[in-house]
């Protein structure tokens, strides 16, 4: 019987990116979406980026007139979010900074420009990059939120990747790069990311001076097993449960992945970015100041619209939601 050659990244990418796939049009995200967001959850999530990106300016790393840009923007929330809050906060700056999505779907460019017309009029100037190869700028802020679990990736299992027979896997691949990775973050088992380096590489030579922000779950260390699994109406379904129906859910659902963030670390060293750290959300959105937007909150609302934003913000530094299981890395590059 004759092999398919589809790799499993091929497969991967087809579900989510293919002319029909997963994310080529607008999906909803939150309660009637198949899976939960930061940004679905509440709008203190953009709220803190936007504090931040003030520290940024005050600091002198980003200059007045720099580029906020969101890689992967869905229908545009959260760095709606942001301006919102930038207006809120220093209101003159949205005359000064630059606004950016890099978004590759032409569907999604328009649900973007549309909520930003709804939300904003003609008081933000919104410009689209389908990737990061056609930006090209002096200074930036580059923010993304559950990105780098949506690339695709390989499956490596006892020194052989996957190949994918109609919707089967079967393990007798010979692939050295994916061997080289597997060694290098301990793996016997489990997903290789395939695309960092290549991202990383079109971040540096976009633009000159830059801080990236990401948010996303996983760990610094890769898991010693399979996390690949499949979103559907809140429900997760690991990706090898034996009761699982492929055909059914290819395209039609999220498929995704636990991040290992050394093998992202490695990848923007290689492209001569500096890591600077990775930390719990819960940590960073605290030490960016979310609890101080609360404050200002409550001083500035009646007490019920203050306790129900409040619920929604503790979901996002709840260790038991979405505050330690997801990460936020960050790194810069100074010229």
């Amino acid at each position: 019987m004759k092999k398919t050659n589809t790799s499993f990244s091929e497969y991967m990418n087809d579900w989510l990116y293919g002319s029909d796939g997963y994310y080529a049009t607008y999906k909803n995200i939150g309660k009637e979406g198949d899976f939960y967001t930061a940004v679905s959850t509440s709008k203190f999530f953009g709220g803190t980026i936007a504090k931040h990106i003030i520290s940024l300016v005050d600091e002198g790393f980003l200059k007045k007139d720099g580029v906020v840009c969101e890689i992967g923007a869905h229908h545009g929330y959260f760095l709606a979010d942001v301006i919102e809050f930038i207006y809120t906060l220093r209101p003159e700056l949205l005359k000064t900074l630059k606004f950016v999505i890099i978004e590759r779907f032409d569907d999604l460019q328009i649900q973007q420009k549309e909520y930003f017309k709804d939300s904003f009029g003609d008081v933000i100037t919104l410009t689209h990059y389908k990737s990061l190869y056609e930006l090209k700028c002096k200074n930036a802020f580059f923010i993304a939120n559950e990105i780098f679990d949506a690339f695709a990736c390989e499956l490596f299992f006892k020194g052989k990747t996957a190949r994918v027979d109609g919707h089967e896997i079967e393990f007798d691949v010979d692939n050295e790069w994916v061997k080289q990775k597997a060694q290098k973050y301990h793996k016997s088992r489990g997903e290789i990311a395939v695309g960092y380096e290549e991202f990383a590489l079109s971040m540096a030579k976009s633009c000159e001076k830059f801080e990236f922000m990401s948010f996303d779950y996983g760990e610094m260390q890769a898991r010693p097993d399979f996390s690949l699994r499949v979103y559907e109406n809140h429900k997760v379904i690991p990706f090898f449960d034996e009761d699982i129906k492929r055909e059914e859910l290819f395209k039609k659902s999220d498929i995704t992945y636990d991040v290992t963030f050394e093998h992202v670390k490695d990848a923007y060293k290689e492209a001569g970015i500096e890591f600077i750290e990775l930390k719990a959300q819960m940590v960073a959105l605290i030490d960016m100041g979310i609890l101080n937007l609360l404050e200002m909150l409550k001083e500035n609302v009646d007490e019920k619209i203050y306790e129900q934003e409040l619920q929604k913000a503790k979901m996002l530094i709840m260790p038991n939601f979405l505050g330690e299981r997801f990460k936020m890395i960050r790194f810069r590059k100074i010229f």
